[in-house]
């Protein structure tokens, strides 16, 4: 099949690497956002996230003619819709799935739908988003058909195809990655098998849309579900008087044991949203997928309660101060190491809650960021390192970012440590 052009609906932390990447194979690629700020700094060459060689990929394809930006969708022959797929409270369950920007995506691209063309949801989605994305392009556009009605013989091609990547790797592991690709026929598989071969050097293995929707899902619950092990590790250990990072190292010389780092919580737009998926679709037979989030998610006010331990033993040996005289130093704010990515960071939801209950100062240590989010602005200061280390009396590690771990513990001095990922 020949793709003249393709439309990228969605820049953010996939929509524009998977955008800059095809563009860069020379084939003319439209993206489309609703944040006018990041359509015009595409535009310039620049990028509007943090992404490692993703400038100049970005920039290559800008300057070249390949790669533009706009607000509104325009006629091409595939559509990548990377959306986000965030939770919202329904009838007291704060996990349920909220599909309101595929709608919207979906709605958006319809009138510029043309006989032949592709569609391919690339967001990580429940079960069934993919064929509800159908019906709601099909109510847009009744002149055309849709798998769902006409099988092989539809108007639009239609698949899922969930992305697979690594933040801070992402341009590499798009190119080098696996894709799993589920069509609702075995036209549409094809298609978009065609598509992702412009730019995938790794295998594009078919099957169901369905399927691929779960795969995404299960690879992420997988994940989960072990550092949830690893999470309640250390919280047995911790009662235990145990070093739990020693009894890691030790467990893991079994040569068939591989349990994974404990650490703040798990964050992070997969790991941490995905397996609500499952349990939202199935709720009575996702036992040990509910589980594990439930650990993973009281991760984060057990290290609080850690954090208070810690001004407590402060004020003991200073018992001519108060809580507001205990300087609080947090140590990263990313979910996971050297990125700026906050979504659904337990760092950061553990310095918020801190910025609460904590009546003395609150440093945080982000390198990777230049201000604090609107959460924590007039509630804590971001500082430099050093700054931190210099005026903590408690000093809690949350992110393990390269140069934490270059920081000799000897220079902690006889401040009260925190160390939620083995760092010090």
């Amino acid at each position: 099949m020949n793709f003249d052009t393709i439309s990228v609906i969605g820049l953010g932390y996939i929509g524009l690497p998977t955008a800059a990447v095809i563009a860069s194979r020379r084939k003319k690629v439209i993206g489309v956002d609703v944040n006018p700020h990041a359509v015009e700094t595409i535009n310039r060459g620049d990028i509007h996230i943090v992404e490692p060689e993703l400038d100049i990929v970005v920039h290559a394809a800008v300057k070249e003619g390949y790669l533009r930006a706009t607000t509104s969708p325009e006629p091409a022959d595939a559509f990548l819709i990377a959306v986000p797929t965030p939770f919202k409270a329904e009838n007291g369950n704060d996990h349920v799935p909220d599909l309101s920007y595929i709608e919207a995506a979906s709605k958006a691209i319809a009138p510029v739908l043309k006989k032949g063309a592709l569609v391919i949801l690339e967001s990580t989605s429940p079960v069934g988003a993919t064929e509800q994305m159908a019906a709601w392009l099909a109510e847009a556009r009744p002149d055309l058909t849709f798998p769902q009605a006409h099988g092989e013989e539809s108007d639009i091609r239609i698949a899922h195809c969930p992305e697979r990547v690594l933040p801070g790797h992402v341009v590499r592991e798009l190119v080098e990655n696996d894709r799993v690709i589920g069509g609702m026929t075995a036209k549409c598989s094809a298609a978009a098998t065609a598509l992702y071969q412009i730019f995938v050097e790794g295998e594009c293995i078919t099957t169901t849309a369905r399927t691929a929707e779960m795969a995404k899902l299960t690879e992420n619950s997988f994940r989960d579900v072990n550092i949830a092990f690893a999470n309640e590790l250390s919280i047995i250990c911790d009662k235990l008087d145990i070093n739990v990072w020693e009894l890691i190292r030790l467990a893991n010389r079994h040569p068939r044991v591989n349990i994974l780092q404990p650490g703040p919580g798990v964050g992070g737009h997969c790991i941490a949203v995905d397996p609500w998926f499952i349990v939202s679709e199935t709720p009575d037979e996702a036992r040990l997928i509910r589980t594990a989030r439930e650990v993973n998610d009281g991760k984060p006010q057990w290290v609080i309660d850690k954090v208070n331990e810690a001004v407590g033993k402060f004020l003991s040996a200073n018992p001519d101060k108060t809580a507001k005289d205990v300087t609080i130093a947090c140590f990263g704010l990313a979910f996971k190491p050297d990125i700026d990515d906050l979504r659904e960071s337990p760092a950061l939801k553990i310095v918020e809650q801190l910025a609460i209950s904590h009546p003395g100062r609150l440093l945080a240590v982000e390198p990777n960021t230049e201000r604090l989010p609107i959460s924590l602005k007039e509630k804590a200061t971001l500082v430099i390192l050093d700054e931190a280390l210099s005026k903590a009396d408690v000093i809690l590690m949350l992110v393990d970012h390269k140069g934490f771990k270059a920081v000799p513990s000897s220079q902690l001095g006889n401040k009260l440590l925190v160390d939620t990922r083995g760092v010090w």
